[in-house]
């Protein structure tokens, strides 16, 4: 396949730019369009400007050379609509193209539909027409599901399935990692899986289980068990109401009486039982999250699982704590933050851990949480 590359004497440069650039169709190969499209996402995550990225897939064509007359005049029609800062690009080889419009508003957006739409129509058969589909996608709308539980639009992260496919082996140990502990965890703490709801029903009325709905990884939704620690009827809207100011960085964060450390968490809850305020402070109200763990919908090491309510408040970029990575029991930012941070300093540790996970990091984490909880530190 001939390649065209930049007019440059350096030979690694030449080779790089044939291996980048697919001269045949004029656009960038899948590996380097998809880096770029990441970059992309990263950036509008921090600046907050919105893009559009176009997908037209033709795998419904199925004659080889129908498909290949297709795609000429598509990226002719392309070459026409696009400006010099729109990128061109294999989304999937031979199959998927792909068109980064860079700060793309509303407006634009729609104009842009129309005009390629039109453009297509002239162009192509309408028997063509009928096996391409035409994808419209804009970041940062599009790049968060509409709801908790809802499909995640996966055109931004297609670094996300690769990454799960090179990690397979290593995932696959993680999980195993996850039954045993979980497992072994319940038998060491039986005798609390007792004694814990008998105290708690001899000291307030209500379940003996917390069950709440949380997000997990790719937005999907499950069920998180903790022993109850807050009297029942409480109002909802106090943690809700500080989750949007902390998110938001409106939290100066209240001072603990030992060493001057700043806490961002509410703190002398009135909504806890005497018992709760214990159960918080030695985490054994988490006990019950072993079996979410064996239901595959934790893991013992990975990020916390937030409320609904809490994602509907995420910025772009706090998004990625909930895509990268199952959420866990206990994680780095517990060993290392936990209560004393901000809610971007606590998503940047989790972004870090997703990023540089492995089974040893697991391990260590796991050890040092055990000094945290003995130690009750950062808990409430």
């Amino acid at each position: 396949m001939k390649k065209i590359f930049l007019n440059d004497d350096d030979s690694s440069l030449q080779q790089r730019n044939r291996a980048l650039y697919d001269s045949d169709y004029g656009c960038y190969v899948e590996e380097y369009f998809q880096e770029l499209l990441t970059f992309e996402r990263r950036r509008s995550e921090r600046s907050g400007r919105p893009f559009l990225v176009m997908t037209l897939d033709f795998t419904g064509i199925l004659n080889a050379e129908s498909r290949r007359e297709s795609v000429m005049w598509a990226m002719k029609t392309l070459s026409v609509l696009t400006r010099d800062t729109d990128i061109k690009g294999w989304y999937k080889n031979s199959e998927i193209l792909g068109v980064i419009f860079t700060e793309m508003n509303s407006l634009e957006t729609e104009t842009l539909q129309k005009k390629i739409h039109e453009s297509l129509s002239v162009r192509l058969s309408e028997e063509q027409l009928d096996d391409i589909q035409l994808s419209f996608h804009r970041f940062p709308k599009d790049g968060k599901p509409n709801k908790p539980g809802g499909p995640v639009n996966f055109t931004f992260y297609p670094e996300y399935p690769k990454k799960e496919r090179s990690h397979k082996n290593a995932l696959k140990i993680k999980r195993v990692l996850d039954v045993i502990g979980a497992i072994v965890g319940i038998l060491i703490y039986s005798p609390l899986f007792i004694i814990i709801p008998l105290c708690i029903k001899l000291t307030s009325r209500g379940p003996v289980l917390f069950r709440q709905e949380r997000v997990g990884q790719y937005g999907k939704t499950f069920i998180f068990l903790k022993f109850r620690s807050m009297y029942v009827d409480n109002d909802e809207n106090v943690h809700k109401k500080y989750v949007e100011d902390l998110i938001a960085g409106k939290v100066s964060g209240e001072t603990e009486d030992n060493g001057g450390q700043k806490v961002y968490k509410i703190v002398n809850d009135k909504r806890v039982t005497p018992l709760g305020n214990i159960l918080r402070k030695t985490s054994l109200d988490e006990l019950p999250q072993f079996y979410n763990v064996l239901r595959g919908e934790m893991s013992l090491v990975g990020p916390r699982p937030p409320i609904p309510y809490e994602l509907e408040k995420y910025d772009p970029w706090h998004r990625r704590r909930v895509l990268e990575v199952k959420p866990g029991i206990t994680g780095l930012w517990q060993v290392t933050g936990r209560s004393s941070t901000t809610f971007d300093e606590m998503v940047r540790i989790d972004l870090h851990y997703a990023t540089n996970w492995s089974l040893w990091s697991d391990v260590k984490i796991l050890l040092k949480t055990t000094w945290i909880v003995v130690a009750g530190k950062g808990a409430y």
